[in-house]
């Protein structure tokens, strides 16, 4: 089962509590980043200090609420503030520096093209397996009862999620020539930015209308019965609205922008998994008929094995690059339910968390979408 942290209080509170709850993992996300820092980057220690500290004062310009939640997590978990900053700034710190790797694919599709009536929203989140044990849902109430229901790594803030106001966001790496060092908003933070949003518009915002360093790929639809896909880069970004009812991205940049794309020709099979995609949802999308089931069942993909939707570890990946999708999940925006597998989403079923029954005493997850046959 897919371990759940829920915390409530201030975003202070939630933090130190989110850092009690999970201080050995997060001093083993921590002891990895490094490593990569490191090894990867060539970033010495002093390094990563002097960045943390760049990315802590981000936080505070960009969002006090998420800087108070990164400083109590610091506090909870015994860390430096400078790594947990660190951590949730990784994308920058290790692309910016040259570092290159993979993954997701991601689904949205509107209301009036499913069986229920629904906003659906969905993401294989490829990335490496070791990460998986350190990787949890991760549950916030604040005082006002604003929910946020998202993965997270250990000593992070968000990933893919939704929120009480019905708006969910899933990710996807890019990557191209403008991306570099310096003091701008890293792509973790536009994510929790993103999922502390009440509105479409205000989500607009958090994402865009800020100083930006790395590229990075938001897919945003809401039970409002919209979606929209964000591609952002450095000074410019595009968008991508919904056609036939389905928007699909992978990890390369789709709408014409003046940059070169470091991804497209090198993440494994990133030209096709979108129109893969595609391909196996819009006869259900056309016919008005969509549903979460179907979803599921291109998540489970293989096509191009072991580089399919569902993604299997490369047998010839050298030890530390090993790739596969950690986690899959599933969201129902109107009916606020998040369902997720662990790897591998094709041999196992998922697990349905509906945000009502969060901080509900003994309340547990709903076992659905079981192994079919064929995926066994």
């Amino acid at each position: 089962m897919t371990k759940l942290i829920a915390v409530e209080g201030t975003y202070e509170e939630m933090g130190a509590e989110l850092g009690r709850r999970t201080s050995e993992l997060v001093e083993r996300s921590v002891q990895t980043y490094l490593r990569r820092f490191r090894d990867d980057a060539g970033l010495s220690a002093a390094d990563v200090s002097r960045w943390g500290a760049v990315y802590l004062d981000v936080a505070r310009r960009y969002d006090a609420r998420i800087a108070a939640m990164l400083e109590g997590l610091a506090a909870g978990a015994g860390q430096p503030i400078e790594h947990i900053t660190a951590l949730n700034a990784r994308t920058e710190m290790l692309y910016g520096t040259g570092y290159r790797d993979e993954g997701c694919t991601s689904v949205a599709v509107l209301p009036k093209h499913t069986r229920q009536g629904h906003t659906l929203l969905a993401q294989n989140w490829d990335w490496h397996p070791e990460q998986g044990p350190v990787t949890f849902l991760l549950a916030t109430r604040d005082t006002t009862g604003f929910t946020v229901l998202t993965l997270a790594e250990a000593g992070m803030l968000a990933k893919s999620g939704l929120n009480s106001a019905g708006l969910g966001v899933c990710a996807n790496l890019l990557v191209s020539d403008r991306d570099t060092g310096g003091a701008g908003v890293p792509y973790h933070y536009l994510l929790r930015g993103v999922l502390q949003s009440r509105t479409m518009s205000q989500a607009h915002r958090k994402a865009l209308d800020v100083v930006r360093i790395s590229s990075g790929n938001l897919l945003i639809a809401d039970a409002g019965g919209e979606a929209i896909d964000l591609e952002v880069a450095p000074d410019v970004f595009g968008t991508l609205l919904p056609q036939n009812g389905l928007i699909t991205h992978s990890n390369h940049f789709q709408a014409p922008l003046p940059l070169v794309d470091r991804k497209a020709a090198t993440s494994a099979l990133t030209l096709l998994r979108p129109a893969r995609a595609r391909h196996l949802l819009e006869d259900a999308a056309a016919a008005r008929t969509l549903e979460p089931e179907d979803v599921v069942a291109a998540l489970r993909d293989h096509y191009s094995y072991p580089d399919s939707i569902c993604r299997h570890v490369d047998p010839d990946a050298g030890k530390g690059e090993e790739i596969a999708s950690v986690y899959s999940v599933v969201m129902d925006l109107d009916a606020r339910e998040l369902s997720i597998a662990e790897h591998p989403p094709c041999e196992r079923p998922y697990e349905r968390w509906r945000l009502d029954d969060l901080f509900t005493p003994g309340a547990g997850p709903e076992i659905c979408f079981p192994i079919e046959e064929d995926h066994a």
